[in-house]
């Protein structure tokens, strides 16, 4: 029984049989003692009429012989009539047939009237009914005419039965067939569409379901529709990341090669010769810094972080001295802005919170010529409900958080990009790719997550980009990082006109340090 439709066909015989049980017993109950009724009124009535005449005959001095003789001609073929003495003698009509050996008095008082059941002295069950004719006054015993017969009330009602029971299997039938077949098609139906669909997934051709079937049938239905949905997704992700991988893979490995030819069949020698290993030696670099970048990348993506409670203020200025050389011989301007007053304390990860202000810092300084500026801000998440990011519990107040921000006066970031720069080898703009790998943002937003956060982008006027990670003072559950998931999506990371007004000014303020 491994289709669903012989389940449900076994299930139903299972409760038409319970039914059937169910309702022939409590017909045989209710017949049997419907039964049983009719055959005592009719005994009854019987008894008290052959107890009239009686009650005649032994007035007029007729012995009990006599007065059973004389009844007999009223008495039904299946009915026995026996008369007891005032000695308690039971006097039968006839040779044969049961007799109900009554032994007690049914009552003192003349015309009393009584029927239940007895057993003969052959062990079948009867029936009878006892009227009290005459009582002596000094034994208080009482000559009764007693009317008998065989139970059969039993039988009668298994006859009933059975004569019943054919109309309710045709009831049930008739009811429980077509109910059992829509709910196998409202249920199998479905499931053979789902499972069809299944066996695409793996090509990716499988489409979207329309949502049919009982409640159950349709979250599985909506769980299929939003697994296929992400894994489009991923693998439209996958397609690029290989294609852009490829790609930065191609150019460092085409200069390893040619220059390493060089160096091998004599073509570079002497100050070319320098030249050449020098330009092998920082691809092979480029290539090492790509590799770990994506160890870091996955090491955030399986959330594997040390949080400890850190003061914004001294991240940010040791963020600022430690690439302060590298700014100045590049000629751009790099400072910080804090918030000297409002609480900037959180719980992060140290090593990650460094790596993603120094990714931030690297991709501002390649995006920014000479004579430019960076400015690394930290401030307090003080952004309305209203604000764009989304977050777990809608509705419900916005847990405390540091914003921290590096800006760059840089060219910005090209229209219908702020979305997507958070993508693995994504390059908006050669201009803001320089040397890197095209990882740096992807693993800001990934550690970004795995602290509970989130990470935008923003264009600020009238030209230069600002990239801001959200981290919570108290470290929540990684976001989601899909466009359908909580904390994903274009909403998620473009931020609010509300969040920029509220970081610190990138060309200094009042506070900046």
């Amino acid at each position: 029984m491994r289709s669903l439709a012989a389940r449900i066909g076994v299930a139903f015989a299972a409760l038409s049989l319970a039914i059937l049980i169910g309702t022939g017993g409590a017909l045989f109950l209710a017949l049997r003692t419907l039964h049983t009724e009719a055959e005592d009124a009719r005994l009854t009535d019987l008894a008290d009429g052959l107890a009239g005449r009686a009650r005649q005959l032994i007035s007029d001095g007729s012995r009990p012989r006599e007065v059973l003789e004389a009844l007999a001609a009223d008495v039904p073929a299946d009915v026995v009539v026996t008369f007891r003495t005032a000695e308690g003698r039971l006097v039968r009509l006839g040779d044969g047939g049961p007799v109900a050996p009554v032994d007690a008095d049914p009552s003192s008082t003349a015309g009393a009237i009584s029927h239940g059941s007895a057993v003969d002295v052959a062990g079948r069950p009867l029936r009878y009914a006892l009227v009290a004719v005459r009582v002596q006054a000094a034994t208080g015993n009482a000559r009764a005419v007693i009317v008998s017969t065989p139970d059969v009330a039993g039988d009668l009602a298994v006859r009933d039965v059975l004569r019943t029971l054919p109309v309710v299997v045709l009831v049930l039938l008739l009811v429980g067939v077509p109910i059992g077949w829509l709910l196998w098609r409202s249920v199998a139906r479905p499931l053979r569409t789902l499972a069809s669909a299944t066996a695409r997934v793996p090509a990716g051709d499988a489409p979207p379901l329309p949502l049919a079937g009982p409640t159950e049938v349709r979250e599985l239905t909506e769980h299929f529709n939003a697994m296929t949905i992400e894994l489009d997704r991923r693998r439209r992700e996958e397609t690029d990341l290989l294609q852009n991988l490829r790609h930065d893979l191609r150019t460092p490995l085409t200069v390893i090669g040619g220059f390493a030819q060089a160096l091998g069949d004599g073509t570079a020698t002497g100050p070319e010769a320098t030249h050449a290993a020098e330009a092998i030696a920082e691809e092979a670099d480029r290539l090492g810094r790509m590799l770990e970048e994506l160890d870091t990348a996955d090491a955030a993506a399986l959330g594997a972080l040390h949080p400890e409670v850190l003061d914004a203020r001294d991240v940010v200025t040791e963020t600022v001295a430690r690439f302060a050389p590298t700014a100045q011989a590049a000629g751009v301007g790099l400072g910080a802005a804090v918030e000297r007053d409002a609480p900037l304390l959180f719980a992060a990860d140290r090593v990650a919170v460094d790596r993603i202000l120094a990714n931030l810092v690297e991709n501002a300084l390649a995006a920014v010529a000479a004579g430019g500026s960076i400015r690394v801000s930290a401030a307090p998440d003080a952004a309305p409900s209203s604000a764009r990011i989304r977050r777990p519990g809608r509705g419900t107040a916005r847990p405390p958080a540091v914003l921290l921000a590096v800006t760059d006066d840089g060219p910005g970031f090209p229209p219908g990009t702020r979305d997507r720069v958070f993508e693995r080898f994504f390059r908006a703009d050669p201009s803001r790719s320089g040397a890197g790998s095209g990882l740096g943002l992807s693993i800001v937003r990934d550690l970004a997550r795995a602290h509970g956060g989130d990470a935008w982008a923003e264009d600020v006027g009238p030209h230069g980009g600002r990239v801001v990670v959200r981290l919570p003072a108290v470290p929540g559950t990684r976001t989601g990082t899909g466009p359908d998931e909580p904390g994903g999506g274009p909403q998620a990371r473009s931020g609010s006109p509300d969040q920029a007004a509220r970081m610190p000014d990138p060309a200094g303020d009042a506070n900046a340090t």
